[in-house]
């Protein structure tokens, strides 16, 4: 069941908004996500918070520059998601620029699992000769026993990260998060990408305080925003104020055509224009090809293509990417049968899914790259926090989990540890996303535990779907130009995209390649063209809506298209 209500605007806001120049369209939604005043739209870089505020930041930038001037050897180890490759990019270029001697390494999922751990530590040192100091980017937080190698081998340790901390933090020389204990840095949303921009940010600081650059140009730190904004949109943080900015930055530099070869290359393989760039694209369309890398093979192939120079060469590894993210696609789709019948045997064997808080899917079948995504698919068609898993290493099962409004699932696995103390060999992440590994022969005890826990923290009402909208559209606004204006804003996670709720007459409908609903509605006598991809059930003769306002381009021409989202016999 889903239930349509309208979010609030607060019409104060609304009209104070209007006056000070802002479009009225743009003004009651930016009311409804908490918008009070113009200047809190502020994408100037002015606007950034300081990286002073960032606890440890400073600290990073003088061991990073006590490294640079001893000319020591660093090494990068990054996480093998958009995130992680695009900070390791900003790393490795930002580094590079201020003359240290910096190389990376990425854990490949299916040998070594997530994170710095003591395999990849000694993999690390057996690979780069005199290896001097680790900088993890978007990992390393809960990597206790792999900081504890690295010291064992006489390597320094730099944590940058942006996941919750366990009960114990690393021993490492300085850790970089804005969620560790104690750091008040006021956008605790940061993506890897950002704490790892944020570092650079102290450290060109540092540089100039020591006149590093007296006899040469300073480098400038904006050209990496196209790698930041990208990294962000990605990983799904919330866009509070300061990740606006930064993703406002880097979007601005990408419709201006001053971007790295890889991103441009990245746009082409995907079919986008990166002169229109939108958080859309970033989301759907370039970050689903690095991440497919990290899914699939190898994400030392993302970075490659991040961190060159020669667009040439840019090309054929995002060409290489379009490929494996065409591969697993495919993949995806026959996961996604198998969790049916699973799902329909649930159905049959038990009192219901409806009855059910939770769902855990095992195949022993299933790519263990792809698990994340699949449990993202059951999630949204369920509504239901859900784990996909997969065969890991002998004898393990490694599992990927989404959630939904109301259940924090980091927190849950940490109640699910904490009841079964023997149960989770490993587990973390955030509060709609998260990993676990546990013993094949305990998946039984683990969907049962899972289940406890969901069903003492959610309540029935959690566990209906709720689209919140900004209510009606009115038909003025249905125009090509309202849609580009819409298009050109910085909406994601915590900051949404406008959904707009309002009932239509069907006047045609058909399917297309067996599972898009197309249609033709009409309403006050317009009339307009709608989609609902993976439909469900064909539309009775008058509709309520919610939809997204779209461009359609084709052959050349564009036209508005109603994406909707979902619908009911009005």
């Amino acid at each position: 069941m889903t239930r349509i209500v309208t979010r609030r605007t607060p019409l104060k806001a609304s009209l104070m908004l209007e006056q000070q120049g802002i479009p009225p369209l743009l003004a009651r939604l930016y009311a409804a996500r908490g918008i009070a005043r113009p200047e809190e739209l502020d994408t100037q870089l002015s606007a950034l918070l300081p990286p002073g505020q960032l606890r440890g930041a400073e600290e990073a930038a003088c061991l990073l520059a006590d490294a640079i001037a001893a000319q020591q050897r660093l090494l990068i180890v990054a996480d093998y998601d958009c995130d992680g490759a695009t900070a390791c990019a900003v790393g490795l270029r930002a580094l590079r620029s201020f003359g240290a001697r910096v190389d990376y390494l990425v854990p490949n999922r299916f040998e070594y699992g997530y994170g710095l751990t003591p395999e990849i530590v000694q993999l690390a040192a057996r690979a780069f000769e005199k290896l001097d100091l680790i900088i993890t980017v978007d990992n390393g937080i809960a990597s206790v026993d792999g900081v504890a190698e690295a010291k064992r081998l006489g390597m320094t340790t730099l944590i940058t990260d942006h996941h919750l901390p366990g009960d114990t933090l690393p021993d490492a020389a300085v850790i970089v998060n804005p969620n560790q204990p104690g750091c008040g840095f006021p956008s605790k949303a940061l993506a890897g990408v950002g704490v790892m921009f944020y570092v650079m940010l102290a450290l060109r600081a540092e540089l100039r305080r020591r006149g590093a650059f007296a006899a040469r140009p300073e480098p400038n730190l904006g050209a990496l925003l196209d790698l930041v904004a990208l990294g962000t949109v990605a990983d799904v943080v919330p866009l509070d104020r300061n990740n606006r900015i930064l993703v406002a930055q880097g979007l601005a530099r990408m419709r201006e055509g001053r971007m790295q070869p890889g991103i441009l290359a990245l746009f082409r393989a995907a079919g986008r224009s990166a002169e229109t760039a939108s958080t859309f694209d970033l989301g759907f369309a370039l970050g689903p090809r690095l991440n497919a890398a990290g899914r699939l093979s190898d994400m030392a192939l993302g970075i490659e293509c991040l961190s060159t120079d020669d667009p040439a060469r840019a090309l054929n590894i995002a060409q290489q990417l379009d490929a494996l993210n065409r591969e697993r696609r495919f993949i995806e789709v026959g996961m996604q049968e198998e969790a049916l019948l699973l799902l329909e045997r649930i159905e049959a064997d038990s009192d219901g899914i409806a009855n059910r808080a939770s769902l855990a899917l095992f195949d022993p079948s299933w790519h263990q790259g792809v698990i994340g995504i699949l449990a993202s698919r059951i999630k949204d068609k369920l509504h239901r926090p859900t784990f996909a898993l997969a065969r890991g290493n002998a004898g393990e099962v490694k599992g990927s989990g989404r959630s939904i409004p109301g259940l924090h699932l980091r927190d849950a696995l940490d109640l699910v540890a904490k009841r079964h103390p023997n149960l989770l060999l490993r587990f973390g992440g955030h509060a709609a996303a998260a990993g676990v590994t546990l013993r094949e022969s305990d998946l039984p005890l683990f969907e049962q535990a899972f289940e406890a826990v969901v069903q003492a923290l959610l309540s029935p009402a959690d566990l209906t779907r709720t689209l919140e909208t900004d209510g009606a559209l009115e038909t003025g606004y249905m125009s090509l130009e309202s849609a580009r204006l819409l298009q050109a804003q910085i909406w994601g996670q915590g900051f949404p995209a406008p959904l707009f709720a309002d009932e239509f007459a069907v006047e045609r409908q058909r399917i297309l390649k067996d599972k898009h609903l197309k249609l033709t509605l009409s309403r006050n006598g317009a009339r307009f063209e709608a989609i609902q991809f993976n439909f469900a059930d064909a539309a009775p003769p008058r509709i309520r809506a919610a939809y997204r306002l779209a461009i359609n381009e084709y052959n050349g021409l564009a036209s508005v298209q109603l994406m909707l989202e979902h619908f009911e016999a009005a």
